[in-house]
């Protein structure tokens, strides 16, 4: 019985016309054939990569801007214009780009040599080899031919964050180990601070030309959401006032575009599950807050054990206490959370520091005050909607195995 119930809603679902005329226009992954307001940027980075094409190397490049700012789009979209180009001119041009937030590519030195050297035919066994043999296979494998090779780190904070700075010294100095070919490397990222704590020798060699990518204001983001919907929906489904609301959620989100093609995406699937003929402001405002719970809840899981107690503590906390709380007082919560499961507890800097990554990632909100002689604190808050909370809570408790009888230890 439930078989042929699900066959038939299967087959009334199929015979629906859907509300999308292509769904992956409003996708991360999509290559729109023009990229708007980004006129500016595209030509600085075009600019420092041409000399590619006359067979030099160019400087090294790094692009960096909040999520949703175009970075990714426009690296992409410049270095297919380039590989075009090299082949119709026979140019002897290499790009390779890779996402430096992918497990198993980037989360070891190890891991991240041995996939740039299969990319030049050298096949490398997942672990097993000295890293120093895995670089020299992989220096071995660029300086077979003569050629300029562009190697794209997208995310290269996580890089760093994962294996440490000393991979991309290396990097950014292979061109001394190289006779025929020569290398320049162009890091992406979402983080505008965490060049300033590189090693000060990786810093000079990596960012000798920096790109800034501003956020997408409200007009601008309204641009780009009706120029993508003309396309992705079926015509007159999106009703007045949907689009600029979209672009106001995400120009209040620091510009966000990204962002704002995701929730008008999700907005259409949820109006199409109702049946509806049209998209409304109130799938908007649904799409908002199951996009919202959704990323806060894949951040928290994805989280290595630290961050979480540290959260966990922040959320006991601000439970038992009325009014501001410090990350003095945090810290004390989160020494009886690692002692209520047998984890060894961190000293108070780095909980500050882990503090600040989770402020960095929209799930608290961490205000530094000045207190004098005294040094510096933060004032912290949550920065997830109160629906939220309670799954947090529940995914928390069941990877740090706490069983919760009360509001406190």
């Amino acid at each position: 019985m439930q078989g042929k119930k699900l066959g038939r809603f299967f087959e009334n679902y199929l015979e629906k016309e859907s509300l999308f005329l292509d769904k992956g226009i409003l996708q991360a992954s999509y290559m729109p054939e023009e990229i708007n307001h980004r006129d500016e940027q595209m030509e600085q980075v075009a600019s420092i990569l041409a000399p590619v094409l006359k067979s030099e190397v160019p400087s090294n490049l790094f692009i960096y801007g909040k999520t949703g700012t175009g970075k990714t789009l426009t690296i992409k979209y410049i270095c297919e214009q380039l590989k075009e180009i090299s082949e119709d001119k026979k140019i002897s041009l290499e790009i390779l780009y890779l996402n430096c937030k992918l497990k198993k590519i980037a989360d070891t030195e190890y891991r991240l040599i041995a996939q740039l050297a299969r990319h030049f035919g050298k096949a490398i066994p997942p672990t097993g080899l000295p890293t120093d043999e895995v670089y020299n296979v992989f220096f071995n494998a660029l300086d077979k031919k003569k050629r300029i090779i562009l190697v794209v780190l997208d995310e290269i904070d996580q890089l760093i964050k994962k294996t440490g700075d000393e991979l991309i010294y290396n990097l950014t100095r292979v061109n001394t180990e190289l006779k025929r070919s020569k290398v320049s490397i162009v890091g992406v990222s979402n983080d505008l601070t965490f060049i300033n704590n590189l090693d000060p020798r990786v810093k000079s060699s990596l960012s000798e030309e920096e790109v800034l990518f501003p956020p997408y204001n409200a007009i601008q983001i309204q641009d780009i959401l009706k120029k993508r919907s003309k396309s992705a929906f079926q015509p007159n489904i999106v009703e007045a006032g949907v689009i600029e609301k979209c672009a106001a959620y995400a120009a209040r989100d620091h510009g966000d575009a990204r962002r704002a093609l995701e929730l008008l995406r999700v907005a259409g699937e949820l109006a199409e599950r109702k049946g509806q003929k049209t998209i409304m402001i109130e799938n908007l405002d649904e799409a908002e807050d199951k996009i919202e719970k959704d990323r806060v809840l894949e951040i928290i899981n994805s989280q290595p054990k630290q961050f979480q107690v540290t959260l966990y503590a922040i959320i006991l906390k601000k439970s038992n206490q009325k009014g501001k709380i410090f990350t003095g007082e945090i810290y004390d919560y989160y020494k009886q959370v690692c002692n209520e499961i047998g984890l060894r507890p961190l000293t108070q800097r780095r909980v500050s520091d882990i503090i600040a990554e989770l402020d960095m990632a929209g799930i608290i909100n961490g205000q530094v005050l000045s207190k004098g002689r005294y040094g510096r604190t933060r004032e912290i808050s949550l920065s997830v909607p109160e629906s939220v909370k309670p799954k947090m809570i529940s995914i928390l408790e069941n990877a740090l195995e706490i069983e919760r009888k009360n509001d406190s230890f």
